[in-house]
């Protein structure tokens, strides 16, 4: 898949998932663009911002391609529920760590600890990543019987507990937390949604 992508794109995802592992204060430039299999003199091409640019759209993609993974998790589910799509979106990460272990965490997390303060563009990046994430699950759970007033709420409760249990998972070396949310909060995800 990589293989189809240009060399920008390549250079994108790369940061990405260099960011995943390494943060961005540890992602370098020359790191990206040995990733990416480009030549170091394309980043100035494509990126005259330089790594902030770099960055941010590394966060974008990340932000849509979280929000994708939704519709993949709704049409692989038989009988949709706010629980099990929660499940879904956790079970993502257990799978993740139990075939390639803990290395890797969220690219948007990642760059507001390292960013949030000190670079606004970056800032504003991943909190339009985070809504990019939020809105296709508050749409879905609309369409599940959450009330729409609750929906988007009940979204942002979602991820900041993926989000939160990743960490601890990372820092547990263990999948644990993202088991015991997806148990505990499921339930309580379902009885949110109303009855046809």
């Amino acid at each position: 898949m990589a293989e189809s992508r240009g060399p920008r794109e390549r250079m994108v995802f790369s940061a990405a998932q260099l960011i995943r592992r390494d943060g961005v204060t540890a992602t370098g430039l020359r790191d990206v663009a040995e990733h990416a299999g480009a030549p170091r003199g394309s980043l100035q091409h494509y990126f005259p911002g330089g790594k902030e640019q770099l960055v941010n759209e590394a966060v974008e993609w990340a932000g849509r391609y979280a929000g994708k993974r939704v519709a993949r998790f709704m049409s692989a589910m038989a009988r949709p529920t706010p629980g099990r799509l929660f499940e879904a979106m956790a079970r993502q990460w257990i799978d993740e760590y139990r075939t390639a272990g803990f290395a890797k965490g969220c690219p948007v997390a990642a760059a507001t600890v390292d960013c949030a303060d000190t670079v606004e563009s970056t800032r504003a990046a991943t909190a339009a990543a985070f809504a990019a994430w939020r809105r296709p699950v508050a749409r879905e759970l609309a369409a599940m019987g959450v009330p729409s007033r609750k929906a988007d709420a009940l979204a942002t409760l979602m991820i900041s507990s993926l989000e939160g249990a990743i960490l601890m998972a990372r820092a547990e070396r263990s999948v644990r937390p993202l088991r015991t949310v997806a148990r505990e909060l499921g339930p309580y995800l379902d009885s949110c949604a109303e009855g046809p």
